[in-house]
């Protein structure tokens, strides 16, 4: 007991000694160069791994790093379950509901229009239907399938929602993609759930809850240090970031992607690139997939964008490479 109250009491001298020497610091900067200096700095502590390790340490990152969304479904295709994960008052994950679930009659993942399967990945729920068919029961929400890491790996479809069972027609064991769950339990669904605030995740399986936070402190790190050589106009170091095998999610290549940048970095103009409502979650069905969203606001001298963006990367040996993007 003695050995861990020490142990703290170490921790936390460090760390405010490390407080004191970087405000020391920044003092010195802001004092000798202005605030211009001080934002660079900053953008360049952004990208390490240290500040990211004490950041998310309390932080539940169950199902990813997640600053958006209250809920999460997943749904695991080989038990036939969707359930529902709200955040408590701990700001923890905590299972609420689990519904039993209809999936598509083939096993697999979805590939093409009517192949009979329920695609595995991860979806936001666009709208709720109030108005559908007596085949899809009282409601039905509408999933984004199919998303960017979708489109880039040529699937193609449409359609896929998660609805409630026919109330005039008889029923089958199965869906033709969709996941169905009983009528109660989507009107149960729809009383606790905002759907803005809320990320479906399908997989094969059971969802995986094991990735560690060190994985996470990898991809924000690296996230800050791709917007910092984007930023500071070091072009060849923002194109290490990318796989050779990027493809944009409107179909442009790495190879022309490059040269498009390259026109845009001669430029040197000074850009604001900040991001916020960040989410990092492992891609279902693969290992060492991230998706990662944000909300970012760009502004240059030429160009200015506020939305959303999506990348789907890869971890490989603490350094990340992105593949498509939106």
């Amino acid at each position: 007991m003695q050995n861990k109250v020490l142990f703290s009491l170490i921790k936390i001298t460090l760390l405010v000694t490390l407080s004191n020497s970087l405000f020391a610091d920044t003092l010195t900067q802001y004092r000798k160069y202005g605030l211009k200096n001080i934002q660079k700095q900053m953008d360049n502590d952004l990208r390490h791994h240290e500040y990211w390790d004490n950041y998310i340490e309390e932080i539940d990152t169950s199902f990813g790093y997640i600053e958006s969304y209250e809920n999460i479904l997943t749904c695991d295709k080989s038990l036939s379950t969707l359930s529902l994960y709200m955040k408590d008052e701990d700001q923890h994950y905590k299972l609420k509901k689990s519904y039993s679930a209809f999936t598509g009659k083939i096993k697999g993942d979805k590939i093409t229009e009517g192949d009979l399967k329920t695609p595995v990945g991860i979806y936001n729920l666009t709208k709720k239907l109030s108005k559908v068919d007596s085949f899809y029961g009282p409601m039905a929400f509408v999933t984004s399938y199919p998303n960017t890491y979708d489109t880039y790996r040529g699937k193609n479809g449409s359609g896929i929602w998660i609805h409630g069972l026919p109330t005039e027609q008889e029923r089958d064991s199965f869906t033709k993609g969709c996941i169905a769950i009983n009528n109660s339990s989507i009107e149960c669904l729809d009383r606790n759930i905002d759907i803005n605030k809320t990320i479906l995740i399908i997989n094969e399986d059971k969802v995986k809850k094991d990735v560690s936070k060190e994985s996470y402190s990898d991809v924000l790190s690296q996230l800050y240090a791709w917007r910092y050589a984007w930023i500071y106009n070091n072009l060849e170091d923002y194109l290490e970031f990318y796989d050779t095998s990027f493809k944009r999610f409107d179909g442009v290549n790495f190879e022309n992607f490059s040269r498009y940048k390259r026109r845009i970095f001669k430029k040197r103009e000074q850009k604001t690139i900040i991001f916020t409502h960040i989410n990092v979650i492992p891609y279902p069905n693969s290992e060492n997939l991230f998706k990662v969203t944000f909300f970012e606001k760009y502004h240059s001298s030429s160009f200015s964008f506020n939305g959303n963006k999506v990348l789907i990367l890869k971890l490989e040996n603490s350094k990340i490479k992105i593949i498509t993007e939106q």
